[in-house]
């Protein structure tokens, strides 16, 4: 399928969304805490949703049952809020959240860590961050596809960290997912070229062992297999002739 390019005036909406994103985003981290519940995370997202005139992006999604994905240490996305999941000093929180706002979508992910953290979990959480900047930089008119994931994989395994395969980033507008699919890792220089207009989701999930995951059997909780950590990051972005603009930010 092609991929859609946004007018001025979609592109405006999708700023409005990518706003509200981040806002309900800074609000949710401020609440991490030990003892703190991944299900009053989730009843806390959507109070402010609401306040902000939006809709849940995920909340009934094939059937999700959260409006909140959050997944905590060896869970790498997709982990449903749930009321015993209580949190703990240590651990290492994926908070992925999207609403829809006027008829287009924003979603954004980013780790949190939950008092202090170990300096391997530390290592993890800043070049999984890190590599998310690193697809930015390259997310340029004429560039392609292959160059966001060249550049996200090259920067994550030069520091003994692996690259999920399973789950891809994808673009974004009216839709949830829409076309082209973005991996997290590939060929610098294949792939379709970034357009004015396009607007793509960049989300590097990034394993501090293997990057196998297996889904649990609630048929959404993606965990890595050899239970260790993982990290995960997101933001929206807009190609544009005067460079990339994250609307998450």
């Amino acid at each position: 399928m092609p991929m859609e390019i946004k007018s001025p005036a979609e592109i405006a909406l999708m700023r409005e969304a990518g706003r509200i994103v981040r806002e309900i985003l800074d609000e949710l981290e401020k609440a991490v805490a030990p003892g703190v519940s991944t299900w009053e995370l989730d009843a806390l997202a959507e109070q402010l949703i609401a306040k902000k005139g939006a809709k849940p992006a995920f909340k009934g999604y094939h059937g999700f049952p959260g409006v909140l994905c959050a997944s905590v240490n060896q869970e790498v996305v997709h982990g449903i809020p749930n009321r015993k999941r209580r949190l703990v000093a240590g651990d290492l929180l994926k908070l992925d959240f999207g609403v829809v706002y006027r008829g287009f979508f924003g979603d954004s992910a980013r780790t949190v860590a939950v008092g202090k953290v170990a300096p391997e979990a530390k290592a993890l959480v800043d070049a999984t961050r890190q590599s998310l900047e690193k697809a930015i930089q390259v997310m340029q008119v004429g560039n392609r596809i292959g160059d966001i994931g060249h550049a996200v994989q090259s920067h994550v395994e030069a520091r003994g960290f692996s690259v999920v395969r399973d789950f891809v980033g994808h673009g974004i507008g009216r839709k949830l997912h829409e076309p082209p699919q973005v991996p997290n890792y590939g060929q610098a220089g294949s792939g379709m070229k970034l357009r004015p207009g396009m607007v793509l989701a960049v989300e590097p999930m990034v394993n501090q062992g293997t990057a196998d995951v297996a889904v649990l059997e609630d048929d959404w909780t993606a965990v890595t297999v050899d239970g260790k950590l993982s990290a995960h990051f997101e933001h929206t972005i807009l190609i544009s002739e005067r460079g990339p603009e994250v609307l998450t930010r």
